[in-house]
């Protein structure tokens, strides 16, 4: 027996730092919105290990930082798992802002729930997603949201872009959270992007925006050159996504055609 599942990765819509926390963490208002440009391929079958986890990523880190082995971990605390193993097939590139990492870790969560038949709902698992990373709860769901707080607060919205084509540019270098953050000045946004979300795409351009993009695109230009080539493109919004590099385009499905 196997137990498979494409891991879709994410995209932000609008990202606001509003504050700094007194904990050292940054209060967001964004909206992650779930897309399968990117997918990851996570695998489970039988294994005479407690755990053997094997990922295509030739530079991830040791095995027990990944992810997808703590969120095992924290099960096996309170669950006899065993015996099993996790294949992880990387496509979402890292430090992109896309959330890959989280995302890899939700579905281990629903994939070790479904094959040790966890007596384990939604909202059980999405408690166990928040020990792994503030967004890696929004995986459990999968559905867009509006997110505050550090981004764990999520209020379910209704959007639905699955007439637009969404277009992913990921180049071949990263940002680190660190360094994003390092260089912000937080401030309170000033749009309810929660509404504005409901606004026609068309009119995003004008009143949308992700703070990260000022000092990121201060230091690295050429993800600036590509938000413009978005747009030379045909794209209705255009916008870095998260503090990662990936560039991602909204456009009307004209454009693959």
């Amino acid at each position: 027996m196997i137990l498979t599942a494409k891991v879709n990765c994410k995209i932000n819509l609008g990202l606001y730092v509003v504050r700094k926390r007194p904990d050292g963490y940054h209060d967001l208002e964004t909206v992650f919105y779930p897309t399968d440009f990117y997918t990851d391929e996570l695998a489970l079958a039988p294994s005479d290990c407690e755990l053997d986890f094997v990922c295509t990523d030739t530079q991830a880190g040791p095995p027990a930082d990944n992810l997808c082995v703590k969120a095992f971990h924290l099960l096996r605390r309170d669950f006899d798992i065993g015996g099993v193993q996790i294949a992880l097939r990387k496509h979402i590139p890292t430090g992109a802002g896309l959330g890959g990492g989280s995302a890899d870790a939700a579905f281990t969560l629903k994939l070790l729930a479904q094959w040790f038949h966890l007596p384990l709902a939604a909202a059980d698992l999405k408690a166990y997603a928040a020990n792994l990373g503030s967004d890696v709860p929004f995986f459990i769901d999968n559905t867009p949201v509006f997110a505050t707080g550090r981004g764990e607060i999520m209020t379910p919205i209704d959007l639905d872009l699955s007439n637009y084509i969404i277009k992913i540019v990921k180049p071949d270098f990263s940002v680190s959270t660190r360094e994003a953050y390092a260089h912000i000045t937080p401030k309170k946004a000033n749009v309810d992007l929660k509404l504005l979300v409901n606004q026609p795409v068309e009119c995003w351009k004008e009143l949308m925006h992700n703070d990260f993009e000022d000092s990121v695109f201060a230091r690295h230009p050429e993800l600036a050159a590509l938000k413009r080539k978005m747009y030379a493109e045909g794209a209705l919004y255009a916008s870095m996504s998260g503090s990662g590099t990936a560039i991602y385009g909204i456009f009307t499905k004209r454009f693959g055609t």
